[in-house]
This record gives C-alpha cells, sequence and structure tokens, in this order.
C-alpha cells in the first residue's frame, strides 16, 4: 500500500489540537484504497486496469451545520480543515446534537480466510473472466451478448476526531458480475448473477454452476410464457426475500429518511405492529465474514446488530450519531461513506430476516393458484412502494409447483406486504451480491439475508389476464 498513513497518528493529533477549538465537532478521514477493475463484453476487454486512491475528508460541525471537504493531496490538509470549518459556520444555526459514543483507540483489520487478491496477477484474474465469458457462450447458440465483471478493493482508513478517537481499520472486498443475453427472432431475454466475498479470492474461482445457469434462464426464457398478470398468493425464496428486506424495508429503516419526513417518522413508529408474531429482522455490521461487517463505522461507532422488527413490531431504526440525537436514541453504527469523496450517512449493512419455523414444501400447500419466484432480475423502491423482477418463476397449482413463466414483476405497499407474509420457511441464504445506492453513493458493500416467505395478495404483473 501507499504511505499516505505512515505516521498519521501525531500528524492528526497536532491539526486536532490547532482546529477543534472552533467548532463543537472535527473529525479527518484518511483512506488508501488500490484495487482492480476487469469488464469484458463478449470477447472484447472494456475495462482492464489496476489503481490506487488515496485521499482523505475533513467534517466539521458548528451549530448543527455540517461543513466538509475532500482531497488527495496531504499538503492541503490545512486549507481543507479551514474550508471545512467555513462551510459549517455558514450554515450553522442550532444545537449540535450528537449522541454520545465511547472514546476509542484501535488498529483492526478484517480477516480472510484465504487468498488476498492483491497478491493475484492481473493475468490470472484476467483468465478467470475469459473462463465465464468462454462458459456463459458455450451454453446455446441463441446466447448473443455476454458481459463478465471482476472487481476487488483494499482499503485502509484512518479516522480521528476532536472528542480523542483514533482508529485504523482495513479490508478487503471482491465482487463478480455476470450476464447472458439470448435472442429467438424479436424475443429477447437475459440472466445475471451476481456474487461477492470479503473473505478469500478462492470465493470466486468455483463458480462455473453459477455462471451457467445465468446463461440457462435466459435461453429457457425464450420459450415460457408470460405470467397472467394478477393477485396472487406469492411464495419467494431467500435471495427475494433478501432483496426484499433490503430495498423495500431497509432503506425506511435509516433514520436520517424518517426525521427529515414527519410523515415517515410517523408512518415508522416505534411499536408499530409490522407484521406475524414471527417475523424478526435486523441490520448490523457485528456479525463478520459478510460484505456488510466492519468493526466502527465511518464515525468511529462500533458495528452493532439492531433488531428493527420484534416479533411483527417495529423495535428499532438504523442511525448515525447526529440522527440517534435528535430523536432521542441510541447510535447503532451505521454511518457509512463509499470513500473520501463522500460524507458519511445512514445506511444499511448487513440485513437480514430470521429464519421462521414453516418446512419450505409446507409453503405451497393450500396455493390454489399462485406464482413461486426466485432469484432477482432488477427491481425499484420509492418510498414504502416496491417493483422487483424475479430471475425465474413457476405457476403454483393445488400446492404443488407447476409450470415456468416469465415477465413476472412482483408489486405492493411494503407495509401492506409485511402485515400479508402467512409463513415464514424454516430456510436460510446469505447472498453477498448486495451493491447498494443512496445519495450518490453507489456500489456500497452490504449484505441481504433471509428464509423463503409466503406472502398473500401480491400483484403480480404480466400479460393482461
Amino acid at each position: 500500500m501507499p504511505t499516505l498513513l505512515a505516521d498519521a497518528q501525531n500528524l492528526l493529533s497536532d491539526l486536532l489540537k490547532r482546529y477543534s477549538s472552533r467548532v463543537d465537532y472535527l473529525m479527518i478521514r484518511l483512506e488508501e484504497a488500490e484495487g482492480t477493475d476487469i469488464f469484458l463484453r463478449g470477447d472484447k476487454v472494456e475495462s482492464l486496469s489496476e489503481g490506487i486512491s488515496i485521499g482523505g475528508q475533513i467534517r466539521a460541525c458548528y451549530k448543527g451545520g455540517w461543513g466538509f471537504s475532500s482531497f488527495n493531496q496531504l499538503a492541503t490538509i490545512r486549507d481543507r480543515i479551514e474550508e471545512a470549518i467555513a462551510a459549517a459556520k455558514i450554515v450553522g444555526d442550532e444545537e449540535t446534537v450528537l449522541a454520545p459514543i465511547d472514546i476509542v483507540q484501535a488498529v483492526c483489520s478484517m480477516p480472510l480466510t484465504g487468498s488476498d487478491p492483491r497478491q493475484i496477477s492481473l493475468k490470472k484474474k484476467k483468465e478467470l473472466c475469459d473462463r465465464y465469458t468462454q462458459l456463459l457462450k458455450s451454453v446455446d447458440s441463441r446466447i448473443t451478448t455476454t458481459s463478465v465483471r471482476y472487481g476487488d478493493s483494499a482499503q485502509k482508513v484512518i479516522l480521528a476526531t476532536s472528542e480523542g478517537t483514533f482508529i485504523e481499520q482495513s479490508w478487503v472486498d471482491m465482487e463478480m458480475r455476470f450476464a447472458a443475453t439470448a435472442r429467438n427472432g424479436e424475443t429477447v431475454q437475459t440472466g445475471r448473477e451476481t456474487t461477492g466475498s470479503r473473505k478469500a479470492f478462492e470465493d470466486l474461482t468455483a463458480l462455473d454452476e453459477q455462471v451457467k445457469e445465468a446463461a440457462q434462464r435466459a435461453v429457457a426464457a425464450l420459450s415460457l410464457p408470460s405470467v397472467k398478470g394478477n393477485i396472487y398468493t406469492v411464495v419467494i425464496d431467500p435471495i427475494l426475500s433478501g432483496l426484499f428486506v433490503h430495498e423495500a424495508f431497509g432503506h425506511l429503516s435509516e433514520a436520517d429518511m424518517a426525521y427529515e419526513n414527519p410523515d415517515l417518522l410517523e408512518a415508522m413508529t416505534i411499536g408499530r405492529q409490522f407484521g406475524p408474531k414471527e417475523l424478526q429482522i435486523f441490520d448490523g455490521a457485528a456479525p463478520q465474514g459478510h460484505r456488510g461487517s466492519y468493526f466502527y463505522d465511518d464515525e468511529g461507532t462500533p458495528a452493532t446488530t439492531t433488531q428493527l422488527i420484534e416479533d411483527g413490531i417495529l423495535t428499532g431504526r438504523l442511525h448515525s450519531r447526529e440522527t440517534a440525537g435528535k430523536l432521542d436514541e441510541a447510535p447503532t453504527g451505521n454511518a457509512r461513506c463509499l470513500s473520501y469523496h463522500y460524507p458519511p450517512i445512514v445506511r444499511m449493512t448487513n440485513t437480514w430476516i430470521k429464519p421462521g419455523k414453516t418446512p419450505v414444501e409446507d409453503l405451497f400447500s393450500g396455493i390454489k393458484e399462485g406464482v413461486y419466484a426466485r432469484n432477482w432480475l432488477g427491481g425499484m423502491t420509492n418510498g414504502e412502494m416496491f417493483t422487483f423482477s424475479a430471475g425465474e418463476a413457476w405457476m403454483i397449482r393445488n400446492g404443488k409447483i407447476a409450470e415456468p413463466v416469465k415477465d413476472v414483476t412482483l408489486s405492493g405497499n411494503v407495509f401492506q406486504t409485511l402485515a400479508d407474509i402467512e409463513a415464514i420457511g424454516d430456510d436460510f441464504y446469505w447472498d453477498e451480491s448486495g451493491g447498494c445506492g443512496k445519495g450518490g453513493q453507489n456500489g456500497l458493500a452490504v449484505g441481504c439475508g433471509g428464509p423463503s416467505l409466503r406472502i398473500r395478495d401480491v400483484v403480480v404483473g404480466g400479460e393482461a389476464a
């Protein structure tokens, strides 16, 4: 790694002593990152690069107003501190309210269980992408377009605050994305797969079956009938339930959205019944080994596990120090930034639904006509409304999985959908494919998981009935 952070503690300590008396709170964050980006579209190399990023950010708070500046030349750090302080004083006109946290001095690194991608040559990473490209193309002659993307990033961050916290934290993150598009005349279908790891390069080297399945789904969908649009009882697999809990519910649990929106704050009232007694939802960076895991967030708050829904009742939400202070709740360690270019905002980490007690095969029992949806193809949320596209789906007839169908989209209101959960499966799967976007900070690594769910009265889009 580069040497920007070498002997940083003395430098940052001196700067904080010099400037912190002028504001209510001052934080300096230095960052070194190195990574690889490979993108193949068919046999064409769109991107093949290794890079190093070095920089830092300043956050200053004065009378409740925040100033922010970023830099990639350490020689300018004093000017950037002055800029952040000046900006905070321009906008500050209230009281600075930050929930208290313990002062911490720590050096920590997220452990690897296998090979560090920094020790793998660019040539070998490119060969891995080439192999997966050939696998996608080999599935069927109707595969017309393929794409394979590989990325890794190793980050080391030093965080120092005017309160006395000094933390050095490092981690490695890896991700691969695959897509295959099949064509038959005017009919076009696409299959996708994404996976990631914070544990070992080897986690990305044995994905042959997963890669082929993406292409196989695209080919199979060419000849499938579209689902008839209607309102159905739906069974979704753990991957879709993980996506659902992250996209549809998790963002509403981020407290910066709530305290800035009185209507949402009222809708997300602690103690409100949201779902069946069996429903338990969590978020937290404390469980190790997942892509949203860390020891401290980007404000120096220790990682926690927050229960958002307990026995179907809303019991918690996700906080930065500011949102926790303004809502008089405990900080949860959910202030995160994508890189030194951005200030920390409230973000999910690893979000999951706890498994229930219903055997998966029993989730289908008694459904005269319904839909079984697996995996994801895409989706969007708008406040409390959501729409997700399933990667593959089948009709359910008389309690049994029946014929496959395509073009399955699931839509609804998250509050109503949670209330309509009829049964929670006893299975569970962690999906490490997540790259979350919010506030212009796109691609932040997260994990999500859950069991299979049975949900009544879901709007399923498709062909007109």
